[in-house]
């Protein structure tokens, strides 16, 4: 699978790109990652990337131009399965979302910054708007990075344990159950004997159960949906 990502500072991705799972993901062969510095398309002797936005108001806007012109250059050289933009405005990203989008083979994301793109790139060339929650960032690379991540490590191969991403929070729309390790008893709390039982089917309901007792209390917009089915 592949991502190309357009950003103003395509630092901001490197580490956060270039560790742990995603790492191995792309040491694995698994995955591709190509960040694409925004300003190696901007003309003059400043490289600017961004204007005063028509209408007054504060804030800039990235300019059309240099957008337009890296993104050519990217559907020049591959066919995308979505061209993401990363906006306050677009789809939440989920579980479902995530999975869908790790059946792909490109993706090409888009980081905004300032008070956003031109609308015309949107219109023009934008298939997929997602936003990561209700909140400002100071653009769009800790978003991008999170799409990647959230979808990378969905790839079967890259997990060691092919099934671990299927008990994941929000699979189903159900929270994951508690979870323990050694040692058995710690600062007078014990692990729940079911987990020590070694019965397979036992523990498995215990999880269920706890997943959905989870949901409920903490989680009630979620809980409602796994209702509904």
């Amino acid at each position: 699978m592949r991502f190309d990502i357009i950003s103003v500072l395509p630092e901001l991705l490197e580490s956060p790109l270039n560790h742990s799972i995603m790492q191995r993901a792309k040491d694995k062969g698994l995955m591709e990652v190509f960040l694409h510095n925004l300003r190696d398309y901007a003309a003059g002797k400043h490289r600017q990337v961004d204007d005063y936005q028509f209408g007054g108001g504060a804030g800039m806007v990235m300019k059309p131009e240099p957008l337009a012109a890296c993104i050519e250059k990217c559907l020049s050289e591959r066919s995308y399965d979505a061209v993401i933009y990363t906006a306050p405005d677009g789809q939440r990203l989920d579980q479902s979302l995530c999975n869908q989008l790790s059946m792909k083979d490109n993706l090409l994301i888009i980081c905004g910054h300032y008070k956003g793109i031109d609308e015309r790139i949107r219109e023009k060339y934008v298939t997929l708007e997602i936003s990561i929650g209700d909140y400002v960032l100071s653009g769009g690379e800790l978003a991008a990075a999170v799409i990647v991540d959230s979808v990378g490590r969905l790839i079967p191969g890259v997990l060691n344990d092919e099934t671990s991403a299927l008990f994941d929070s929000f699979q189903d729309d159900l929270l994951a159950p508690p979870v323990y390790t050694r040692p058995a008893d710690w600062e007078g709390m014990s692990v729940p004997e079911v987990l020590l039982s070694g019965h397979e089917k036992n523990i498995s309901e215990w999880r269920h159960e706890q997943s959905l007792e989870r949901t409920r209390s903490r989680r009630p917009d979620l809980w409602e949906r796994y209702e509904k089915g």
